[in-house]
Order: structure tokens, then C-alpha cells, then sequence
């Protein structure tokens, strides 16, 4: 499994819940610019429209050698393919107070682009800060065991 791209600040902004895998509805050239790596999941969310889903605000930038034809919006909205029963409980869990779905990374598996979804709850402003303490404190211990052993 190669990761494409992660989206470290949902990690900082929401707890994940759960993860889920899901393909991507994709265009031949939007495939081509994302093995490239022009791809950016920052702002990016996940939301159910007549019992599909669909994933807004991912930009892929445009293939710069697919021709005329590939003129597609880089913004546009993405199909999600997951199973109907995962949908449905996504949508339950997702009309709780406080519950959103965020793509977590985009990644290979085999030859195919996968997402990796999380089912995210927001964090509250404390949160945020014991979160920057925590990773504070890890960077300090890190130098300290460098310094000492080394």
C-alpha cells in the first residue's frame, strides 16, 4: 500500500471514530495527475446525496498532457463506491449531532486509488491544545533520548 496523500489536519481538528475503505469514482486523467501526486486533500469533506456519497472540495489538478477533451473542473465532486449498508450506517451516524465523514488519505492498493474514510468527531478548542502539549512533549523526549545516547 502506497500512500498518495494524508490529511494530517483532520487528525489535529476531529477524534476518528472509525475508518472505512472506499473507492473513487475517477477519469482517466484525473488517474494519471494523482500518480503523478497533484492531488490535495486539505478542506476536504464527505457528504450523502440521494443515497450515494460523494466527496467535495478534492483537488486534482488537471493532466496537464491529456488534450483538449480533459478540461474537467479539479474541484469538482468525486463518487464515492462503497456497499449500501455501509452508506446507511454512515448516514445514521452521520445525522448524530457532532458526527462527520473526512477523507483520512488517498492511497494504491494494488492498481486501484482507495480512500480512506473516517467517521470523525470535532474536537473542542481544549482538545486541540492538550493535543499540541502532547506532541510538544514526544519532540522533546525524541531530542532528549538523541542527545543523551548519541
Amino acid at each position: 500500500m502506497k500512500v498518495i496523500v494524508e490529511n494530517r489536519e483532520a487528525f489535529f481538528e476531529y477524534f476518528v471514530e472509525e475508518k472505512f475503505e472506499a473507492g473513487i469514482s475517477l477519469d482517466g486523467g484525473e488517474v494519471k495527475s494523482i500518480r503523478a501526486g497533484n492531488v490535495n486533500l486539505k478542506d476536504v469533506y464527505c457528504s450523502i446525496y440521494n443515497g450515494e456519497l460523494y466527496i467535495k472540495g478534492m483537488h486534482v489538478a488537471v493532466y496537464d498532457k491529456g488534450g483538449k477533451f480533459n478540461v474537467k473542473d479539479s474541484r469538482r465532486d468525486r463518487k464515492l463506491l462503497l456497499h449500501k449498508s455501509e452508506i446507511n450506517r454512515l448516514f445514521g451516524k452521520v445525522k448524530e449531532k457532532g458526527y462527520t465523514v473526512v477523507p483520512l488519505k488517498l492511497y494504491f492498493k494494488q492498481s486501484l486509488i482507495k480512500v480512506e474514510l473516517g467517521l470523525c468527531k470535532g474536537k473542542k478548542t481544549f482538545d486541540k491544545k492538550q493535543t499540541i502539549k502532547e506532541r510538544d512533549l514526544d519532540k522533546e523526549a525524541q531530542r532528549a533520548i538523541k542527545n543523551n545516547y548519541f
